[in-house]
């Protein structure tokens, strides 16, 4: 079966409930799906594993799809090879990386992704199907094995991109700075997606899909904006 993703900015926009602009894509993503798996072990501010499944269930019982949280069963592996549907919560990318080469499911969540087994992203969970969590924007508070992910997508991943305030007294860097020396030790492309805007993935075609436009990093050439709706070709 072709790959079969959402990896979006973010959980909640404009001051909606959690997942709710994205309600509509994942009746589709999530067709003839009954249960998924939540994978909550991104842990934002620090919030339980059961509280963080909560959340996931209460959003997703508004078109009839229950939720069970990784964590639950004993054989993590195992349970992921049966199951329906997959969703990784955002919080801090290396938590949950950290937690994932922990358990050893990295390569297992892989292989499902890339043989159809529908996939849903956000923030962390998004960043985690680039080739590498490098280009997360989330402090290093945890020491994982490798920065190496899925790579189901064919370069990595900036969520909640945010373009310089001309108008701000900040002086630390922008995101833009950020990624640029990204580039100085390294060769993948960095895709920026701002707040309500997402990257779907049908097979091989990946299309940025939402309200916004996107940014484009590469190494020694100028970023670049990419309407929604384009065929994203990094």
């Amino acid at each position: 079966m072709p790959k079969n993703i959402i990896a979006a900015s973010t959980s909640t926009i404009y001051g909606g409930t959690y997942l709710e602009y994205l309600l509509p894509e994942l009746k589709k993503l999530f067709h003839n799906v009954t249960e998924i798996i939540f994978i909550p072990y991104a842990r934002p501010g620090g919030i339980t594993h059961d509280d963080y499944t909560a959340i996931a269930q209460k959003a997703f019982s508004k078109i009839n799809i229950s939720v069970r949280g990784l964590h639950t069963y004993k054989d993590a592996t195992e349970a992921l090879k049966v199951a329906q549907g997959i969703f990784t919560g955002g919080g801090n990318t290396f938590v949950l990386v950290n937690q994932l080469y922990k358990i050893d499911v990295m390569h297992t969540l892989r292989d499902l992704i890339l043989n159809g087994t529908p996939y849903l992203g956000t923030s962390a969970g998004s960043n985690l199907c680039g080739l590498t969590m490098q280009t997360t924007n989330d402090m290093p508070i945890a020491y994982p094995p490798s920065f190496k992910t899925l790579g189901v997508l064919p370069f990595n991943v900036n969520p909640h991109y945010l373009d310089p305030d001309t108008d701000s007294t900040h002086m630390g860097e922008t995101r833009e700075t950020r990624i640029k020396e990204y580039h100085i030790y390294n060769t993948v492309p960095v895709l920026g997606i701002r707040e309500g805007s997402w990257i779907r993935v049908k097979g091989k075609q990946i299309t940025l899909q939402g309200d916004h436009t996107a940014r484009v990093f590469k190494q020694d050439k100028e970023p670049y904006e990419i309407d929604s709706l384009s065929t994203i070709e990094l």
